[in-house]
């Protein structure tokens, strides 16, 4: 493999850029702050998320992804052309990218992908589907004709697969994730207590309280903050863990029916190898208090997280270079997937 390989997990949160040698390069949000009055972007990564909601008009802060894909191609490749910058020195020898995308993503949008990496400078870009990439990452070896099921929980998409015999048996991609969730808990506060919160208050609130099990610690409080609706003053509000389930119950049970679908449409065969080798949850939301329980509870699977979740898919996007000629699945070759 080639010294300047290197894999990006260009997540909707954040980007995550992985050497197999040096290990992780860069993690940073998935934010660009851009001066709307010349078009120069002035800060990309935690620098520009510093500013979401404080930047002045002549100024705006930007999360070029949506749900997974690019939803402003200029910015998303501003964006990669910095962090490949910054792990690479602005070296002449241009590297070659692989980097993971959501199982449901279209033609075109993958092709956005790939061409917002070649014009950030990538000598050659590949594509690996988020699943086939964690379960690399989590060192499965797939190889084998025996199936497995993943659940990889980004901040824009959760993805499910089953995979045997170096492919995607089955898979699918729901919009419902990190981002979603935490959506569900502002809309839970400004409809309960009358206070709006921002998203990055709602990804503490979750962080540190939510949970998706009822337990002994569901009277746990965690303090928010945000703008009472009626004075229209700075306000301060106990939520608690109970209240917090609430809010984000019916936002998980899409992606726990997701997982049950999949299981349905299983082919018998893998279906005995699953209930043998269980469920494996990566990605940031999979680390969501309860979560592993309550997918046990729904499928009768032994549920795992895997070491280093978010980090996972990143790892395995820089391992899979080694997979180039094997997977027959999993990889997109923009403008057609190579089978």
């Amino acid at each position: 493999m080639a010294a300047n390989d290197i894999g990006i997990d260009l997540g909707t949160a954040s980007v995550l850029i992985y050497d197999p040698e040096r290990g992780l390069m860069l993690k940073e949000p998935s934010v660009v702050a851009v001066n709307t009055q010349t078009g120069e972007v002035i800060a990309v990564g935690e620098n520009a998320q510093q500013m979401l909601g404080r930047t002045p008009d002549k100024i705006r802060a930007v999360m070029p992804l949506s749900d997974g894909v690019i939803s402003d191609f200029d910015m998303t490749s501003a964006m990669i052309t910095q962090f490949i910058k910054k792990v690479t020195g602005g070296g002449i020898i241009k590297p070659r990218v692989i980097i993971c995308v959501p199982s449901g993503i279209t033609e075109v949008e993958s092709n956005a992908v790939a061409g917002a990496a070649t014009a950030a400078g990538a000598r050659k870009v590949f594509l690996i589907e988020e699943p086939v990439a964690a379960a690399l990452g989590a060192g499965i070896d797939i190889s084998k004709p025996e199936g497995h099921i993943i659940l990889d929980i980004g901040g824009g998409t959760s993805d499910i697969a089953v995979l045997s015999l170096n492919g995607i048996v089955c898979k699918t991609s729901v919009k419902m994730a990190g981002r979603k969730i935490d959506d569900a808990i502002v809309k839970y506060v400004r409809t309960k207590f009358g206070i709006l919160i921002g998203e990055r208050m709602a990804e503490r609130a979750k962080i540190a309280g939510a949970s998706v099990m009822f337990d002994e610690d569901e009277n746990i409080e965690v303090e928010i903050k945000g703008r009472d609706l009626r004075s229209g003053l700075p306000k301060r509000q106990n939520i608690t863990r109970a209240e917090l389930s609430e809010a984000i119950l019916e936002s998980v049970m899409v992606i726990v029916d997701a997982v049950g679908h999949m299981l349905e449409i299983t082919p018998p065969e893998l279906a005995a190898d699953i209930h043998e080798n269980g469920l494996l949850m990566t990605g940031g939301g999979s680390q969501l208090h309860g979560l592993d329980q309550l997918l046990c509870a729904r499928t009768g699977l032994n549920v795992v997280v895997a070491d280093h979740p978010t980090e996972c898919v990143a790892i395995g996007t820089a391992r899979a270079f080694q997979f180039l000629d094997q997977l027959y699945d999993g990889f997109v070759n923009t403008p057609t997937k190579l089978r």
